[in-house]
């Protein structure tokens, strides 16, 4: 049972969450982006999570210069900055073909999806922003699920999937155990499922990441090569501002069989995959989580 000062403590940050909604909000899109970027530049490098994405750079890019590392956590915030000021209005973004915010290459490829009924185990990563693959995925997938992981607080979690339906993503399977039903469930009806798979996982399975073995999740593999339905990354990155460049590429081959040496080199290659789009643009990824073992991170906080 939930504790009269955990509620109250709930709805005290759900209003601090409205109060930020609301500021950005009224901003509109280019303008909160704007300022979530020079907001972040000057408050990340004074918070923790800063000493956490420095230690993932160095591992993931050990010849770099110090100089380039704080160059690249600057051009982080601005990212995740944007990020902030994008989310209370990404019903201003235009999803349509003519676009002048999402250049989304391989629509096709979803729409043929949806015309023959292939399903497909849809992956990405938390790049750029992430935030509007689901809303393209379900306006050309519209039968998809889409997994989310659920927020601590309940009512800022509500608040979020609502945002979300506002603006096209309706479908959602939580992550867990009762989600992983629901996923496998929706595969064996034919239906496509989507999952980001770049963050650390402690129940999952051990698998090279930049060089060192990162505990990953081992579900999309497990899926894709249970049911032998394609492997399908996507990707999206910032061109500039406010505008982006969307893409689904060529499906990441999978091995024969299923078995635990199937599943581990499926999960090599979805972590080669996330690699080289990281590589592409370093920036754009969400390097303040803790990626690798926890004792890697030990003094890096203080």
């Amino acid at each position: 049972m939930t504790s009269l000062l955990q509620n109250l403590g709930w709805r005290a940050e759900a209003l601090g969450w409205d109060a930020y909604q609301g500021l950005f909000r009224s901003m509109g899109l280019e303008r909160a982006s704007d300022a979530g970027a020079r907001l972040l530049r000057m408050l990340g490098p004074r918070t923790k999570p800063h000493h956490i994405a420095r230690v993932n750079m160095q591992i993931a890019f050990p010849d770099a210069h110090p100089r380039e590392l704080d160059q690249l956590l600057d051009r982080m915030w601005d990212n995740f900055g944007r990020l902030a000021g994008e989310f209370p209005n990404l019903h201003r973004f235009d999803l349509s073909p003519d676009s002048e915010h999402v250049e989304f290459h391989g629509r096709e490829v979803l729409e043929e999806m949806q015309r023959t009924g292939q399903p497909a185990v849809l992956i990405s990563g938390h790049l750029a922003n992430w935030e509007l693959m689901p809303a393209m995925i379900m306006r050309h997938l519209p039968t998809c699920r889409i997994t989310y992981r659920h927020a601590n607080n309940p009512f800022i979690d509500r608040r979020i999937v609502d945002q979300r339906e506002a603006y096209g993503v309706k479908i959602f399977a939580p992550k867990g155990g009762l989600g992983a039903k629901e996923i496998m469930k929706a595969l064996g009806e034919g239906h496509s499922v989507a999952l980001l798979n770049d963050q650390k996982m402690n129940d999952g399975i051990a698998a090279p990441f930049f060089g060192r073995e990162a505990m990953t999740a081992s579900g999309p593999a497990r899926m894709a090569l249970r049911f032998r339905v394609p492997l399908l990354p996507m990707s999206v990155r910032r061109i500039e501002g406010v505008r982006f460049r969307m893409q689904v590429h060529e499906p990441i081959e999978l091995p024969e069989g299923q078995g635990p040496e199937a599943v581990r080199e499926t999960v090599t290659r979805i972590n080669r995959f996330m690699e080289d789009r990281i590589n592409e643009a370093p920036a754009q990824w969400f390097w303040v989580h803790r990626r690798f073992d926890k004792a890697i991170y030990r003094g890096a906080e203080s």
